[in-house]
């Protein structure tokens, strides 16, 4: 049975109000990343506490993201949207009034799983879109995810009230909060309907496991895996680490992930489709991994938060590199009908690493030194490179089986 409420194909404004929305919806997930560990600090939690608060966040959309693309397929993808992007800003107006850490912990879970909906914007950018079109749309749905995590972090940064506690974190809650309400007005006045399958869950899971079987596949959602889990180290103790370091408050924590968001919005819109053309996708993925882990293992070494900001700027270059790259591999090496499917897995799996990632963070930063978090971080890009690279060798081998059998055939 099908239903084809918005036609293949349906056109760029359609795609732009998502895109809008999109942007919307992550600057209000913005304002709140860099304040969080500041905002933990006010509840008097040690670095070990905050970054389980950050790891909440992760395992709610571990829960969401295969939980929404289930719900979606069978009742809608409007009707999800309008449902998560709601309970999104009401965790944060109550976030904002939290009185104590583990009422915090309990929202940032909450507020998690009704985040886990990325997949559910990606699957209506392929409802809406011809396959030879897709990966250069979703690829925008990367841009706009940067581009308001750009802007978040400055308002966020802007609009705390530093010297007066807990409460001083209530302003940019509170804009978050509204960002979200926005972002619901948009979806029911400018969205349709974009459902054209309604899939059967245990057919669409057989699909996903004959996925992970998949040679090409396996291997990209491992690499996704290993290099989430060590990037995510870093990211959920780089304002404490700078705090310690160069005396960083959330002013120049906010400015410095205004900086990473709008880098990265531009190398996905501009470099990173360049970098995969000359390099193929397997191959830009493996120097993305290299360059962002060699990186994040030399920041540890930088004498001053200018120094800090320069070598953060070769971070997000590798970073913004991969992201393109493993959605490219995954396009390539899946069907059109299973690529929603497989991105909402893909997803699920960097939930999954951002819970391990910043836990690890979190104990080697308060049990062995500061410093450690970034050691393994960048040292954890290694094993995925190498793992990016026997994706690469795997379709060199594809394709050279596929010209020997076309060659037999003629």
């Amino acid at each position: 049975m099908q239903s084809r409420n918005v036609k293949l194909d349906a056109g760029n404004g359609t795609l732009i109000v998502l895109l809008l929305i999109t942007f919307i919806n992550i600057a209000g997930f913005g304002i709140v990343i860099p304040l969080l560990p500041f905002y933990g600090q006010s509840f008097g939690a040690p670095a070990w506490e905050i970054t389980i608060l950050f790891s909440a966040y992760s395992v709610g959309q571990f829960i969401g993201e295969p939980l929404w693309g289930r719900v979606s397929d069978r009742f809608g993808r409007k009707p999800v949207l309008l449902l998560t992007v709601a309970a999104i800003g009401i965790s944060y107006i109550a976030l904002a009034y939290a009185t104590d850490y583990y009422t915090a912990l309990l929202l940032r879970l909450v507020g998690g799983i009704a985040g886990g909906n990325m997949g559910v914007t990606q699957a209506y950018v392929a409802d809406i879109t011809p396959p030879e079109k897709r990966t250069a749309r979703l690829g925008l749905v990367g841009a706009a995810f940067s581009l308001g995590f750009m802007a978040g972090p400055a308002i966020g940064g802007l609009l705390v009230i530093e010297g007066i506690g807990t409460a001083g974190y209530r302003p940019p809650l509170l804009c978050a909060g509204l960002l979200s309400a926005i972002a619901v007005i948009g979806t029911i006045v400018f969205l349709k309907e974009s459902r054209i399958h309604i899939a059967r869950a245990e057919k669409q899971q057989a699909k996903i496991l004959d996925a992970m079987r998949h040679p090409i596949i396996g291997q990209v959602l491992l690499t996704t895996l290993v290099a989430t889990g060590a990037f995510s180290a870093m990211e959920a103790t780089y304002a404490i680490w700078a705090e310690v370091r160069f005396d960083w408050g959330p002013h120049e924590v906010g400015l410095t992930f205004t900086m990473i968001g709008a880098l990265s919005a531009f190398n996905q819109a501009v470099l990173a489709g360049k970098f995969v053309e000359r390099f193929g996708e397997a191959h830009a993925l493996a120097y993305g991994l290299v360059l962002a882990g060699l990186a994040m293992f030399f920041q540890i070494f930088m004498p001053n938060g200018a120094w800090l900001v320069g070598i953060t700027v070769f971070t997000v270059i590798g970073l913004s590199i991969t992201q393109p790259a493993i959605s490219g591999l995954i396009s390539l090496a899946s069907t059109p009908e299973q690529q929603g499917a497989l991105l909402g897995l893909n997803g699920a799996l960097s939930a999954f690493a951002r819970i391990v990632g910043p836990l690890i963070a979190g104990a080697l930063f308060s049990t062995v030194s500061i410093d450690a978090p970034y050691i393994f971080a960048g040292l954890g890009m290694l094993p995925a490179a190498w793992l990016a690279l026997r994706v690469g060798k795997r379709i060199k081998i594809q394709k050279t089986q596929l010209l020997h059998a076309q060659a037999n055939t003629l």
